[in-house]
């Protein structure tokens, strides 16, 4: 079967609750941003959140989600050992219409990965991600079979720490390029560029046809000030790049072509998935064709919905909205 997007990454079930800044502050969170966790720490966190909610996520798992939805067919090369949480992570990737090529690991060292997210009322969300299985993903764990056809391949910057994460890239973007298909990565989180500013560099210039990211990562991966300036030195050696800004203007390069996509302000709800559901937008115009503006406001429009409610997918139709909007 030929897919329209394959994604690479972490297969994390996410853990959401509601969490207020005092609570933040007790169990020493610090808001807003990913930061990894042990399995001790993990476990006391699992235990501290109160009406928990689980989901199958990591980031390319909920692009792919958005995607799904829109109509593309899609893939998720991930990890998860064959425990509970991983059969959950699995079962709950086909209920959704993504393919899962890679079955639960009986013998996996580690267990499935699991990310503790706390919302806080200003809908900020504090991510406390334990590595298990899915990040020990490698070369061996990618099947050249499912990149038959072509297509487009998105890789998870948060896979890269550790190095079997970019071997398996490098295998997946090989097989891709040979296919005839295109690939790019998100940028993920500015720490996990400060940890492998090198790396991401290189595998941009050599490996990317097309990088997504926030003027936080931008500004991080060439430790420049201006993210435009940032963004334009990435544009010098790959196809597309897109920089999001939070309330500003989406800015978008690709060769010699800028554009930009509105953005109107709003107090989110949660903003779990907003980053994820942009790309999905934005790769549903990608894949289908569209201009580079438009590829920019179909991001901003998926973003929006994801943010309106609780948890990293969307819960209203994306056609629908962007119909609304006029972008279909």
């Amino acid at each position: 079967m030929k897919f329209d997007v394959i994604g690479i990454g972490n297969a994390i079930v996410d853990v959401i609750a509601q969490a207020d800044d005092s609570f933040l502050d007790n169990m020493g969170i610090e808001k807003g941003i990913m930061q990894l966790v042990e399995r001790q720490r993990a476990e006391v966190l699992y235990a501290a959140m109160d009406a928990r909610t689980q989901t199958p996520g990591g980031s390319v798992a909920n692009t792919l989600a958005g995607l799904g939805q829109l109509g593309l067919s899609t893939a998720f090369i991930g990890k998860v050992k064959d425990d509970a949480l991983g059969r959950f992570y699995a079962e709950g990737m086909l209920k959704a219409g993504t393919a899962f090529p890679n079955p639960p690991v009986p013998g996996a060292e580690a267990p499935t990965s699991r990310s503790m997210i706390f919302v806080s009322p200003d809908g900020e969300r504090s991510m406390n991600t334990y590595l298990g299985a899915g990040a020990d993903l490698g070369r061996a764990d990618v099947p050249p079979e499912t990149f038959a056809g072509g297509g487009i391949l998105f890789l998870e910057g948060y896979l890269f720490d550790k190095d079997e994460g970019k071997t398996a890239f490098a295998e997946a973007a090989r097989l891709m390029h040979d296919a005839g298909g295109k690939a790019g990565i998100s940028l993920s989180d500015p720490f996990c560029v400060d940890r492998h500013r090198a790396d991401f560099q290189r595998l941009i210039e050599g490996e990317m046809d097309f990088v997504i990211g926030n003027q936080a990562e931008w500004t991080s991966l060439y430790q420049m000030d201006d993210p435009v300036a940032a963004l334009e030195r990435a544009a010098e050696v790959c196809e597309t790049v897109v920089c999001t800004r939070s309330g500003q203007a989406v800015l978008l390069i690709r060769g010699g072509q800028r554009a930009e996509a509105p953005v109107t302000p709003v107090v989110p709800v949660d903003a779990t998935g907003a980053g994820d559901q942009f790309a999905a937008g934005f790769l549903y115009g990608y894949a289908t064709g569209r201009d580079l503006e438009t590829c920019g406001r179909m991001g901003v429009a998926a973003a929006a919905e994801v943010i309106g409610h609780i948890g990293p997918r969307p819960e209203a139709s994306l056609k629908e909205i962007f119909a609304a909007v006029g972008l279909i």
